[in-house]
């Protein structure tokens, strides 16, 4: 048989790679980029693969949504405002919070199908259709998440601390963009709407935002030579992948990270830095 890989199955060509087997997952990675360098397996196939081996060692806690941008729903609050509330922010499960404790999730589904049966009428009908929520340690992998998510088709988990007290939300769609990359769904802010309003002076900024789209938008003037993205230029700030809940000042602003995996971030919060000075000072005294 020829050496030549153009006659050879991509099941023969695939052993010629893994000829000398890896003995460790950084040689296993090099074995993949290899592959990929013979055309074995193609660029999305080998960060789908590296996906999948990041997902085996990361835990809930180095994914999860901080329990300060989770969108809560106050039990003790008027049927109307919960309704509204829901409306506005169109996501499509919420958990519910009574007296600093979580007594359940609501489905979006569930409650229009109520409401369009007529059955929605009090608080108490509201009630009748909570979901059981589901809680899962700080330390859980996310393969194991991941495989538990698939078992008992539950789409969310609310992560907790080692005192059992809410650290933060997770969704088996997190889980799965580790592994794919983004997935955009009907709700995801799209390319025209990067930079989203939050509360007061605070916006919400996807990392994919350009400079351009930013400068423009808070009247900056940030300037690289080399980033063309804001989430770019702050990791060229900051020397690393920014990681969740690391702040820079520049020109200004206030740029909190939201949302980041260890490959990339996602999601930043901007803010003028006297509003952020002032929300830090009211936060110290509230504590």
């Amino acid at each position: 048989m020829s050496d030549s890989s153009s006659g050879s199955s991509w099941l023969e060509r695939l052993g010629k790679v893994f000829s000398d087997e890896p003995e460790s997952r950084e040689e296993l990675v090099d074995v993949l980029k290899e592959a990929q360098s013979q055309g074995v397996i193609d660029d999305d196939a080998l960060v789908m693969i590296e996906g999948v081996l990041d997902v085996s060692e990361q835990r809930t806690r180095d994914i999860m949504i901080p329990r300060p941008q989770i969108e809560l729903i106050d039990a003790s609050e008027p049927l109307e405002e919960i309704l509204e509330s829901m409306l506005e922010s169109s996501h499509s499960r919420y958990p519910v919070m009574e007296e600093n404790k979580i007594v359940g999730i609501l489905l979006a589904k569930d409650v229009f199908r109520a409401v369009v049966k007529g059955e929605l009428n009090s608080k108490a009908d509201l009630q009748a259709i909570y979901r059981e929520p589901k809680f899962v340690p700080e330390s859980k992998r996310l393969n194991v998440l991941l495989r538990d998510f698939k078992a008992t088709r539950n789409h969310l988990a609310l992560v907790v601390d080692e005192y059992a007290e809410l650290a933060g939300l997770i969704t088996i769609e997190d889980v799965l963009e580790q592994i794919v990359g983004d997935i955009e769904d009907e709700h995801d802010e799209d390319e025209l709407s990067n930079i989203q309003k939050r509360t007061g002076e605070a916006f919400s900024v996807q990392a994919i935002t350009t400079l351009d789209e930013f400068n423009e938008f808070f009247d900056a003037e940030i300037e690289s030579d080399t980033a063309e993205t804001i989430g770019g230029f702050l990791a060229m700030q900051l020397g690393h992948v920014p990681r969740v809940e690391e702040e820079v000042e520049y020109e200004g602003l206030h740029i909190k990270v939201l949302k980041a995996s260890d490959r990339r971030v996602e999601l930043l919060e901007v803010r003028p830095v006297e509003s952020a000075a002032i929300e830090e000072g009211e936060l110290q005294v509230a504590g």
